[in-house]
């Protein structure tokens, strides 16, 4: 027995022995992460583009919110029956539909001039990711060997998916100096090309024979709950607080997330079997992930408008700017699994999320006329170093000791954790923002800063909720 403070694998072979793969198990892998790390830039490209699409759009910042939050909230709500159907459906089979699910909706995003039909395309991507996300984590969960072998491929697909994100940034910029709408359309041909690598590479696997449903009503209430939360949350400030509409909406989404929960309970097969949350390690894991996404995602979109609308960068030069984070947590992949053995998942998420923090307040400094080395890049270091650190370890640790039939409601579960917190902190974020000063462009820059500067501080305070939950004490213990 050891302390989940003292995790580090599960039973894991000595340090001296080598993990040797076989050359379909790299491709098998290479198939898998680059689908992760394709969800994750598409994420990350489409923030860089934000100011472009809205000045061709005319769409304010509550309404480029949904840009990204409509993306992430279908990802989020679908992920736990993505998980499940991939358990009882087959892997593969689900993995390669929903790809192809993507492209299209990648290429239709590229071509619509519509607000409506684009941020409905962003849901319809991430209702696919929702499937290829844990279909291709159970997919390695059931074909690499539980301990140091498995440790490592999960920290080469995490680091590729916390790669794709930073590295998104970059591309982004590339993209959208071109055009913004080849944020959307430069997925479609990596996807097509990936699906049939997939349909050579992936091995075949059989359906579950268990008896089983699939949770549909679970599914529905949860993504509805989760859709009214959000759009009240945007909403209030405009609407007001304490207006009917915001009480009211409060009231009907939170009543639809409590139908979740009795759904849950009730029925044979539910999406999420909250028992499994008993476990110390994986409540924590899942808590991790909120606090690591969720406070990234909405830093990343305050600076996007900071850099762009207040300094008046380019995509590109603030592409360039960021590009540190993506190059450290791309170059840490090799090491990731070493560093987990080495000093335990608890120990670098607590390091990872402490760098985080520390990037958020650091950026805090900031005025209307930073000095790029001084003021930026301090942060810019340490958000690599913490995304580097937390990111796979969170993974690693919110799938140790989960028996096989169980790994693709893991992975949705912590994947559904690290998307839905995303979106509600950027929802907050967007109220805050929404709620603090008037639409950029009409007023100083000064002024516009302040109008940031709360989404700022609620990043900060989310990474620092988040690492006090990794830091605190458990008395669960972890089976080896």
């Amino acid at each position: 027995m050891t302390s989940p403070t003292t995790l580090k694998t599960s039973a894991e072979p000595p340090l001296v022995s080598a993990v040797r793969w076989t050359r379909s198990q790299w491709l098998l892998l290479m198939v898998v992460c680059t689908v992760l790390a394709l969800d994750a830039l598409d994420v990350s490209m489409v923030g860089v583009a934000l100011p472009s699409i809205g000045q061709e759009l005319n769409l304010g910042t509550d309404s480029l919110q949904w840009i990204v939050s409509a993306y992430v909230l279908g990802y989020g709500s679908l992920l736990l029956l993505g998980g499940r159907l991939a358990d009882l459906l087959g892997r593969r089979r689900i993995f390669l539909i929903a790809l192809t699910v993507f492209a299209a909706a990648s290429l239709l995003g590229g071509l619509v001039d519509d607000p409506a039909i684009l941020i409905a395309t962003r849901f319809i991507k991430g209702l696919a990711a929702a499937f290829t996300a844990p279909a291709g984590f159970s997919i390695i969960t059931t074909n690499f060997a539980e301990g140091r072998e498995r440790n490592r491929a999960l920290s080469i697909f995490t680091t590729f998916g916390a790669s794709g994100f930073s590295l998104g940034l970059v591309v982004g910029g590339l993209m959208t100096s071109l055009s913004w709408r080849w944020t959307f359309l430069v997925s479609v041909p990596i996807a097509v090309l990936v699906v049939l690598l997939g349909m050579r590479f992936i091995p075949k696997d059989k359906p579950s024979v268990e008896d089983s449903g699939h949770d549909i009503w679970g599914a529905v209430t949860l993504a509805l709950g989760m859709l009214g939360l959000v759009y009240t949350l945007v909403s209030a400030p405009e609407q007001g607080w304490g207006s009917v509409a915001t009480i009211a909406g409060f009231a009907v989404s939170v009543a639809v997330l409590a139908a979740f929960a009795v759904i849950e309970n009730k029925v044979k097969h539910p999406l999420i079997r909250f028992s499994i949350l008993k476990e110390g390690w994986v409540a924590r894991a899942n808590l991790s992930a909120v606090g690591l996404f969720g406070s990234y995602l909405s830093f990343q979109f305050i600076l996007t408008m900071y850099l762009q609308s207040v300094l008046g960068w380019s995509p590109l030069g603030m592409a360039l700017a960021l590009l540190p984070t993506g190059l450290l947590v791309a170059s840490s992949a090799p090491f990731a699994d070493r560093l987990i053995e080495k000093f335990g998942a608890t120990q670098l998420i607590i390091t990872g999320l402490t760098a985080l923090g520390l990037g958020y307040v650091l950026f805090l400094r900031v005025g209307t006329s930073p000095n790029y080395v001084l003021d930026i890049l301090p942060s810019v270091i340490l958000l690599g170093i913490g995304f580097a650190l937390a990111f796979p370890s969170i993974n690693v640790q919110a799938t140790t000791g989960i028996r096989d039939s169980e790994q693709g409601l893991a992975a949705g579960l912590i994947q559904t954790s690290t998307q839905v917190g995303a979106a509600l902190v950027l929802a907050v974020t967007t109220a805050l923002v929404s709620g603090h000063g008037q639409a950029a462009g009409t007023v100083s820059a000064q002024a516009m800063l302040e109008q940031y500067r709360p989404g700022l501080i609620l990043s900060a305070a989310v990474a620092i909720a988040a690492l006090l939950v990794a830091a605190a004490p458990s008395r669960r213990r972890v089976r080896t």
